[in-house]
């Protein structure tokens, strides 16, 4: 099934990638002097709020990535279209990094806002195990040869791992955690001063352009790969 992929959609994506690279940075360097220079330090939190500009958009791509996996491995089970398993095995190392960044970034906010780096809360408990989700879908990938039943086996996971999902985005809601309430989702009354919001938003694109590339070239190089492997083959 793999062997009969065609990358010729994923090879016309190689002209945008110098791009969206280059869009990326510039979106970065925007929303640093904005997020860093422009923005007004909180009247609580002081300067350490700053950090909310790379964990808050790290936690928003870390939820969507997972869900787009679970999303292209039901479309797998009903279209067996490799590019689908394919899309999911180029994403889960961005999402495993973009969950990872959250964890740590979350670490340093909670140190001087909680007066620790770590506490077993709801939020910070999923997404700890959405973490090991991806970790857990990495390597089957890598641990079972025969990339068929690895197809079958990481949809089976991305899909089932998907309950993680509201509950992470409704832990604050549902338990009493450390973690604020929603502030930027409630869009009639958003909690948020649009002093902070703007560079949120420059950040949060910044972080999208990026996940974007990292995607493409990702994609392409696991495209050559099974081209290299099935001329093998023959």
């Amino acid at each position: 099934m793999i062997s009969k992929i065609r990358p010729a959609i994923i090879e016309k994506a190689d002209g945008y990638i110098p791009l969206l690279l280059s869009f990326t940075i510039i979106t970065f360097f925007v929303g640093l002097y904005f997020s860093l220079i422009e923005s007004p330090a909180d009247y609580i939190q002081g300067d350490s709020m700053r950090i909310m500009y790379i964990h808050v958009p790290s936690a928003w791509f870390s939820l969507m990535i997972y869900t787009l996996i679970a999303l292209s491995s039901v479309f797998w089970f009903i279209l067996r279209n490799p590019l689908l398993s394919l899309a999911g095995r180029s994403l889960a190392p961005i999402g495993a990094m973009f969950t990872f960044l959250a964890l740590i970034t979350g670490s340093i906010w909670g140190k001087p806002t909680w007066g620790t780096w770590w506490a077993w809360d709801a939020r910070l408990t999923s997404m700890l195990i959405l973490f090991f989700l991806y970790l857990a879908y990495i390597l089957l990938w890598h641990s079972i040869s025969n990339k068929d039943n690895a197809s079958k086996i990481a949809a089976a996971l991305g899909i089932i791992g998907f309950i993680n999902i509201p509950i992470i985005k409704f832990s604050v809601d549902w338990w009493n955690t450390l973690h604020q309430p929603a502030t930027i989702s409630k869009l009639s009354t958003p909690s948020i001063d649009v002093s902070m919001l703007i560079p949120l938003l420059i950040m949060t694109l910044a972080f999208g352009l990026f996940l974007l590339s990292l995607f493409i070239i990702r994609i392409r190089i696991l495209s050559l790969e099974l081209r290299i492997n099935r001329k093998m083959t023959y």
